[in-house]
């Protein structure tokens, strides 16, 4: 009998465990598909729709680096308000005016004056519905990414709870850094930028623009006049108690300079235009011609020297008629603003060589304030200086409310030391044919600058800009000076000095404004 020799099955190998993932990058992972899901979430189903007024509008939060709030008035453009500093933006879409409504307040305006408290409503129960709605669509999107993921429950809901708190964390970083005067500067963008007139005109800014429903109130009711008009976009109606002007710098040859500045003149009423110079690129008899279109511009032209602009260019625009050239500390007074300038003391369009420049600035800028000194005395106060170098422009410091200058084609607005606030103004040429030479083409920068006929103080000021070669973008932000908004008590003006050598200290100065980049 044969035994039955039995065999020993081999045991399967144990198999190796799976190495598990590094904490950081499980980490990294699941704040992945919380992002991806919340944001999905708020793509498909985190939005409202919510009548504001006489307007049907649309409501969306937005992932966003800077927060803030867009207002899209298709196909007019938007308006950008810098509400508050959080990583969600409100999207507000003006999707179309109700007939019924509108036709009402046509019919019966005596309703506009409860517009506001409608709006207000309107506005904070929309808000409530979208704060409700954007908490299902995170949540439900976070967790439905997470399940499809991960296929475990546990994992699914921890995603959900973490895209509830980081909505929580937003809502309450947006509620801390709300800021409801953001109304009062705004930037427009697309065609709106030809009718800045949506918020109100410089004057009503400061007077009337101190409550944010009442603000919201104006803007519905002139979006509903702005729809009304089919044919052509309002014109800005300005206060006819303010003074416009026209502040460009660095036009360096370019033609289309003319057409932008003329259209400027023409929506804005403007009633001076300063040129802080390099208005030429080499000063040379052969670009007289150039300047020719000056005459027909519509306003005044008070312009200074350059670095690019000789005197060939200087004697020149002398013969131009309605052009104001000013120089050694020259004064002439327009619209009832009185202004003083002075050319560069260099002549470099030649940038091969760089010729020894160490205090000439400088000793151009005290003459000026030498000449601001003199017209001080003489009953004759100046209101806006005018050099086309900052360095030179600083000098004036205390001896008048506003300098303007140029030269480094970009915008910038400082309060000085002694209180006189300095506005540099970009390139109006978008730096001529330098243009082509860098990686992008530089913008076209001019400011519409208002002022208080009264007091002939600066009140607000408008900065636009408009795309460089071959772009068409445009984009205008309006600005208050500190002391102008709502709220805000007036800061030191210069007050007047005693007269003295450009070298002496004065013997008495103003309080010292705030340094730094005015806002």
């Amino acid at each position: 009998m044969n035994r039955i020799r039995k065999t020993r099955r081999p045991r399967p190998a144990t198999p190796e465990l799976a190495a598990r993932p590094h904490p950081w990058r499980r980490a990294f992972g699941l704040t992945a598909v919380v992002l991806l899901g919340a944001w999905l979430g708020l793509l498909i189903v985190g939005n409202v729709r919510v009548p504001v007024g006489p307007m049907n509008t649309t409501m969306t939060l937005r992932p966003s680096a800077t927060g803030g709030t867009k207002i899209n008035l298709s196909p007019l453009g938007a308006l950008h308000l810098d509400s508050h500093i959080a990583p969600v933006r409100l999207d507000v879409n003006v999707d179309q005016l109700d007939p019924a409504r509108s036709q009402a307040l046509v019919d019966h305006p005596e309703r506009l004056s409860g517009l506001q408290d409608e709006v207000a409503r309107d506005v904070e129960h929309g808000t409530l519905d979208l704060a409700v709605r954007s908490c299902v669509a995170v949540v439900s999107g976070a967790t439905a990414l997470g399940l499809a993921v991960y296929r475990r429950p546990r994992r699914a809901l921890a995603a959900g709870g973490l895209a509830l708190a980081l909505l929580a964390a937003s809502g309450a970083t947006a509620y801390a850094t709300w800021n409801p005067k953001s109304v009062l500067e705004p930037r427009f963008s697309g065609l709106l930028s030809s009718a800045p007139s949506l918020v109100g005109n410089a004057r009503s800014i400061v007077t009337e623009f101190d409550v944010y429903q009442r603000e919201l109130a104006r803007l519905v009711t002139n979006v509903t006049k702005l729809y009304d008009v089919t044919s052509t976009l309002p014109a800005y109606q300005p206060d006819p108690t303010t003074v416009r002007v026209l502040h460009v710098s660095d036009i360096h040859l370019n033609p289309a300079s003319w057409k932008i500045i003329a259209s400027l003149v023409e929506q804005y009423k403007v009633n001076v235009i300063v040129d802080s110079g390099d208005t030429m690129d080499h000063g040379s008899a052969a670009e007289n011609g150039f300047l020719d279109p000056i005459a027909d511009l519509g306003a005044p032209y008070v312009w200074v020297r350059g670095n690019h602009d000789s005197t060939v260019t200087q004697r020149y625009l002398e013969g131009i008629k309605n052009v104001h050239v000013l120089d050694d500390g020259r004064a002439v007074t327009i619209a009832g603003l009185r202004f003083a300038g002075i050319g560069d003391p260099q002549f470099t369009p030649d940038r091969s060589s760089a010729p020894a420049t160490e205090g000439l600035q400088e000793a151009a800028g005290a003459r000026l304030t030498a000449a601001l000194r003199a017209q001080r005395a003489a009953g004759t106060p100046v209101d806006v200086a005018i050099a086309h170098e900052p360095s030179a422009a600083r000098g004036t410091d205390g001896e008048v409310p506003l300098v303007l200058a140029g030269h480094l084609h970009h915008n910038e607005m400082e309060v000085l030391p002694k209180g006189t606030r300095l506005r540099i103004e970009g390139s109006t040429g978008g730096s001529g044919l330098r243009a082509v030479e860098g990686k992008y083409p530089d913008p076209i920068e001019a400011s519409i600058l208002y002022f208080d006929r009264d007091t002939r103080r600066l009140q607000a000021w408008d900065a636009i800009k408009l795309g460089g070669l071959g772009l068409t973008t445009a984009e205008v932000s309006r600005h208050l000076p500190k002391e102008n908004q709502p709220g805000s008590s007036p800061s030191p003006t210069p007050s007047p000095t005693a007269p003295t050598t450009p070298s002496s200290p004065s013997p008495s100065t103003p309080s010292p404004a705030p340094s730094g980049t005015a806002p």
